[in-house]
């Protein structure tokens, strides 16, 4: 692969009618400007990168794509390492713990990434927020999606050893949350379904709970059938609040952890 990417970046040059020597020069002033030697690439070594001897640093890297006027993003593809291919590979690192997935998605010039399909091997353990671990993610224009507060809304994840409100919500479910609810206030509810869910951050993890909140003691309070321990922090020394759960996709047929 060396070798396929170092003709490229030779033809890259050539397009430009560059010669290694002027390479070098251009190189200097790089790494004269980032006052780091690492981002200086000499006649000799941009030879072996191009036959495919050495492989670049991220710094030498870098300096080419800034004198070539061609995407980083890009130039590491060539060696095989495509940055958007990452969430695929956070996805297969399995975590114990519930944790918070971040923004549902990033605005960008050309377009709002959306989430389009959720690899079959997602199987992290822990709750938690993320940045953004779903497998294929689709383009589609901002003006279709303007009306929408994607700046708040945050996605968390169940962790698979997470029973808090099971089976309310099940271990491995997605939960979109909105964070503008980061107050806990009285509501009135009838059924489990209508009582409020909230994300809390402790000091070393995430849980997925109902609240109550009496001074500043908050009762992270788990269903009834879900054999877990009531748990209780101060607040908000041991605990915050992310946002209020305002939707879930959960699996409702398949294998899971057995409850303790």
């Amino acid at each position: 692969m060396a070798s396929v990417a170092g003709e490229q970046l030779k033809a890259l040059r050539g397009r430009l009618g560059m010669t290694t020597r002027q390479v070098e020069r251009l190189s200097q002033q790089v790494a004269d400007t980032k006052n780091n030697p690492e981002f200086h690439i000499s006649h000799a070594w941009l030879t072996n990168i191009e036959t495919g001897e050495f492989t670049p640093s991220i710094f030498k890297l870098y300096t080419l794509s800034a004198i070539y006027r061609y995407k980083f993003a890009d130039l590491l593809g060539l060696y095989g390492l495509r940055l958007d291919e990452m969430t695929k590979d956070i996805l297969s690192i399995r975590l114990p713990t519930t944790h918070l997935i971040g923004k549902a998605a990033d605005l960008e010039a050309e377009g709002l990434s959306l989430p389009t399909h959720f690899g079959p091997e997602f199987q992290l353990e822990k709750t938690s927020l993320l940045p953004r671990m779903i497998e294929n993610w689709g383009k589609i224009p901002v003006s279709m999606v303007s009306h929408l507060n994607f700046g708040k809304a945050l996605y968390g994840y169940i962790g698979l050893e997470d029973f808090t409100l099971y089976p309310l919500l099940r271990p491995g479910s997605f939960v979109e949350i909105d964070s503008r609810q980061n107050k806990i206030r009285p509501v009135r509810w009838r059924t489990e379904f209508e009582r409020p869910i909230y994300f809390v951050e402790l000091r070393d993890t995430y849980i997925c709970s109902w609240c109550e909140l009496d001074g500043d003691q908050l009762t992270a309070v788990p269903h009834p059938q879900s054999k877990q321990e009531v748990r209780r922090f101060q607040y908000p020394i041991q605990a915050e609040i992310v946002g209020r759960v305002t939707a879930v996709a959960m699996r409702l047929v398949g294998l899971e952890p057995e409850l303790s």
